[in-house]
């Protein structure tokens, strides 16, 4: 038809595309500013890509995957195209089985799968001092989730920081506003190749 116009094939065409960072006190940014946040910083590096896309953060310091299957449907609110899923590191601290932050994130996963709703799954390693048996089962909760259900998986969301006190609090478990901008350097790949796979919503 004359003067029809092809919906646009890129993700940054047209109008942002809306993620919501579903996560504890590392997406929440504990003891930073609101701009030093994980959220924040990602989608600035986003931007500074091309890519128009706006991150709400919806992380609470301190959660659990059972505290964010309770809240997930009004953290993450009708119209947003994707989720990154970052919960399961205070489970493993409070030595939950592994069977429950599995049964957890399986549910988060199948509820935002019935709403359409794409998520990028950000795994997360069990401290060494749980034991070896503990750590191989929790450590196998993500990849294992991404390919059954076939999502963008980043294996270990502290990637590059963990350990490194020069990169982390005096806690040693969350990142400085330093640390934070090396975690979304490194998962931005990921990030990227997840949004490739988005169509924004009308």
């Amino acid at each position: 038809m004359a003067g029809a116009q092809t919906p646009p094939a890129n993700p940054d065409a047209g109008r942002s595309l809306k993620l919501v960072a579903l996560g504890d006190s590392l997406s929440a940014g504990y003891n930073l500013s609101g701009s030093a946040a994980f959220p924040t910083v990602l989608e600035q590096a986003l931007r500074q890509k091309g890519l128009a896309v706006e991150i709400v953060n919806a992380g609470v310091s301190g959660d659990t995957t059972q505290g964010g299957l309770e809240r997930l449907d009004w953290s993450v609110p009708d119209g947003t195209d994707g989720v990154i899923l970052e919960l399961g590191a205070n489970d493993a601290l409070r030595g939950v089985d592994p069977a429950l932050t599995r049964k957890n994130l399986e549910a988060i996963i199948a509820r935002l799968t019935e709403r359409k709703i794409p998520v990028l799954l950000a795994g997360m390693y069990a401290p060494r001092n749980l034991g070896e048996d503990y750590a191989k089962r929790f450590d196998a909760i993500y990849p294992e989730l991404a390919k059954e259900h076939g999502l963008v998986l980043y294996p270990f969301f502290l990637e590059g920081i963990a350990g490194d006190r020069a990169l982390n609090q005096a806690d040693g478990l969350h990142p400085t506003a330093e640390g934070v901008k090396v975690v979304v350097r490194t998962i931005l790949p990921t990030v990227e190749r997840f949004i490739a796979t988005l169509q924004p919503r009308s």
